[in-house]
């Protein structure tokens, strides 16, 4: 189910590529992506239950994505966890889907996605 820290930073590169052309729907929607298979990939490893429940509805869902991000900020004493998720979350709602926000706005959640995708990749074993 899950996807590897590597193959999760290229969506970053993707999102500076779009944010490059102007294009702040399509920045924010790689940034959130990379975001959300952080905490599937966080999940899956600390055994999560929202990992089991994701698997055995046969899909993430929103709210099973946020619960896993607060409960591994907690657990791993990281709240930039959570707040990478807040914040991905946000531009997902408000750049991808409203398209309410600019390059500007997406442009400024790069480090909190590139400190989750860091993270990850050094716990990977």
């Amino acid at each position: 189910m899950g996807v590897k820290g590597e193959e999760i930073a290229r969506f970053i590169d993707e999102s500076k590529e779009y944010i490059a052309k102007g294009d702040a729907i399509q920045a924010s929607e790689k940034l959130y992506k990379a975001v959300e298979e952080c905490i599937k990939v966080l999940a899956e490893r600390y055994e999560l239950p929202e990992y089991e429940k994701a698997k055995e509805d046969g899909r993430w869902r929103s709210y099973l994505l946020g619960r896993a991000a607060g409960k591994l900020a907690r657990d791993l004493k990281e709240r930039m966890i959570r707040e990478a998720w807040a914040i991905a979350f946000e531009i997902h709602v408000w750049g991808f889907h409203e398209g309410k926000y600019g390059v500007e706005e997406v442009k400024a959640s790069i480090p909190y996605v590139e400190w989750l995708v860091n993270f990850v990749k050094e716990r990977e074993g």
